[in-house]
């Protein structure tokens, strides 16, 4: 199976080289993804706001690639402000709780200041079935 590239069409994707997501056999290597709105390019300046708008991305990236949130295996959480971490643990026990992949929070600037958290994720088709 050839490797498919997945696009959010954030203009970000096309400045810096890179794809929301890449599919590489049944797994799906999803791309650091931050609270943007990528429809409009706006960004909410609430922290849970931005976790929940960033879950919706890696949602979509997912079903794009054939997979689930339910299929997600390891997540990286970047924060600039780790004090902001507890604020996000309700939208994530929503989108995670029953998933419980592997996780990792680092406290790490971000490269834009509006951002507030950054998720990555890996997943593997079929697994979380």
């Amino acid at each position: 199976m050839a490797r498919q590239l997945i696009s959010s069409g954030s203009s970000f994707e096309g400045e810096i080289g890179y794809s929301r997501a890449v599919v590489d056999g049944d797994w799906v290597f999803v791309s650091g993804t931050t609270g943007f709105d990528y429809a409009t390019m706006r960004i909410a300046d609430d922290v849970a706001e931005q976790c929940e708008q960033c879950l919706r991305n890696i949602d979509a990236a997912l079903k794009q690639a054939g997979a689930a949130m339910a299929d997600v295996v390891r997540v990286v959480y970047v924060l600039p402000n780790g004090g902001d971490f507890p604020a996000c643990w309700p939208v994530l026990k929503r989108w995670f709780g029953e998933v419980r992949p592997a996780a990792m929070m680092i406290s790490a600037g971000l490269a834009d200041p509006r951002m507030k958290i950054e998720i990555e994720v890996t997943a593997r088709k079929g697994s979380g079935t």
